[in-house]
């Protein structure tokens, strides 16, 4: 029981429940955007009293055309939103960490002629000055 504990009391697993409360809230937030907002937009802009009431029936089936464009709609802003909002700082913070830091120099200069020599030489090979450790 204490290893479950502990697994509850993680950060990660409290961090993910409070990012899929918030993308809940968020979600609903943009489907009243859509269905309160925009499609009332639309329907003005294509002289049609309700966009959302858009429909057809086929055999006593009703399909709601309307209401699939307005989840549609929905999701494609949620996405927008999370792509611009999550993924593209995400990825610039991890293409910012896989850089490599610079190589450990092999080689160091003779303070003497100034020609490039290892950098475990005790002796210049170029003007054969000794080089302190």
């Amino acid at each position: 029981m204490s290893g479950f504990k502990q697994f509850l009391l993680r950060g990660n697993v409290v961090d993910m429940a409070v990012g899929i409360v918030i993308g809940a809230a968020f979600g609903t937030v943009i489907t009243s955007f859509v269905k309160d907002l925009l499609t009332p937009l639309i329907a003005a802009i294509i002289h049609a009293p309700d966009f959302s009431r858009i429909a057809f029936v086929l055999n006593g089936s009703k399909f709601l055309i309307g209401d699939f464009i307005n989840a549609l709609i929905s999701f494609l802003i949620i996405a927008t939103a999370v792509y611009f909002a999550v993924v593209l700082p995400i990825n610039a913070l991890v293409a910012r960490m896989r850089r490599q830091p610079p190589a450990d120099p092999t080689t160091k200069k003779c303070p003497e002629c100034i020609s490039e020599i290892p950098i475990q030489a005790k002796r210049c090979a170029f003007c054969t000055a000794v080089l302190p450790a």
